[in-house]
């Protein structure tokens, strides 16, 4: 599977969000982070952003959604032209009902898992998710270290994508660096977001093109990848 980068523009200067958006220039997505300041304790931004930030630029967008009530919300940003719509499924009421409704709207459905939550217990909801994001911080703010113990939960979710024979993207998504990248694509991500390891640089599509080339360096090498 090809290795995607997905920069965060919560790393960006929000006065300027247009010419953030076009200075990564070569990425695959770009990253939407909605905070509502009550699943997380931050707020940031809303579905008139993300229809201003599908009309600025041509890179398809992301939305990862971190806040309550998002069976009622998350069809309402593929309306506001998000390609893909994540939502946590510890906020979800109806996981299944919701990601089939993003989908029937067109957009791809992922689901989103904290660090203490377990992947196990949602093994049969693979099938309705386009991706799966496993969380390597926890989610609320952007520039927090990258939590090593993420690592087995990354493999242990290739597994079950491999054991059932699913096209299902790994996103990761928290503390993703030159430093941490490789480690990530070797346990069995192959779709990564980036935040300040982007916009933190001089020159942010450089620094895209960097991190897709470690990311691959280690998927080729990986065992995962070798099996497909």
């Amino acid at each position: 599977m090809a290795v995607q980068i997905s920069p965060s523009i919560l790393s960006a200067d929000f006065a300027r969000l247009a010419d953030e958006a076009r200075a990564v220039d070569g990425a695959d997505w770009l990253h939407v982070d909605v905070m509502d300041n009550h699943f997380v304790p931050n707020l940031t931004l809303g579905v008139p952003v993300v229809e201003s930030l599908s009309r600025a630029t041509d890179t398809p967008l992301d939305c990862h959604l971190m806040i309550e009530d998002p069976d009622r919300w998350a069809p309402q940003y593929v309306e506001a032209g998000a390609s893909s719509v994540t939502f946590h499924v510890e906020a979800a009421a109806a996981p299944v009902r919701l990601a089939r409704e993003i989908r029937a709207k067109g957009a791809r459905a992922s689901m989103a898992l904290k660090p203490g939550t377990p992947i196990e217990p949602y093994e049969d909801l693979l099938p309705e998710l386009d991706m799966l994001l496993i969380m390597t911080v926890e989610p609320g703010f952007g520039g927090q270290a990258f939590l090593d113990i993420m690592l087995p939960k990354i493999r242990r979710t290739r597994e079950l994508i491999s054991k059932h024979g699913l096209e299902l993207w790994l996103q990761v998504d928290g503390g993703v660096a030159d430093s941490t990248i490789e480690r990530c694509a070797e346990a069995g991500a192959d779709v990564f977001v980036a935040g300040s390891a982007v916009y933190g640089k001089e020159n942010p599509a450089a620094a895209v093109a960097a991190l897709r080339a470690k990311a691959e360096g280690a998927t080729a090498a990986a065992a995962w990848a070798c099996a497909h």
